[in-house]
């Protein structure tokens, strides 16, 4: 909740602790979550998922999200996930660490790019949800 809070929509934050675990624990997961915990206290956390690049014919991992705590910014965390992330891909051969970034998020963007991170800004994000995903599906092919 902290995230959609920081992000500005608290109230696309509908996920119930049951979705949660049903998600990262299961037989075969597809997300996987790594934490920074301080003490007893979870202070931040990657959540992140195997993509796929037919340019490089590999894999990469994608970042969903990347959080940690306001009070906690600026002591290393957030660079130990990401470099933490770089060195599963260096490992398995993948290709690319990606994730979005919001636009107004300057702090984060000027981090980003200080770890040699660069805007892929000839993209657009498209998506498809709620009654316009009903809609795409009831198409027929």
């Amino acid at each position: 909740m902290e995230l959609a809070i920081y992000e500005k929509c608290p109230e696309e934050a509908v996920a119930t602790l049951e979705d949660i675990a049903n998600t990262f624990f299961t037989e075969n997961p597809q997300v996987f979550c790594n934490f920074v915990e301080v003490g007893n206290q979870i202070v931040g956390f990657v959540v992140w998922y195997l993509n796929y690049s037919t340019w490089t014919g590999t894999h990469g991992i994608y970042v969903e999200d990347l959080f940690v705590l306001p009070e906690h910014r600026g002591n290393g965390y957030g660079k130990a996930l990401l470099t933490y992330l770089a060195n599963v891909c260096v490992t398995r051969g993948y290709e690319r660490l990606q994730w979005w970034v919001l636009n107004w998020n300057q702090p984060s963007i000027e981090f980003y790019e200080s770890l040699g991170a660069k805007p892929m800004n000839e993209w657009t994000v498209m998506r498809v949800d709620e009654g316009a995903l009903a809609h795409l599906a009831s198409l027929d092919s």
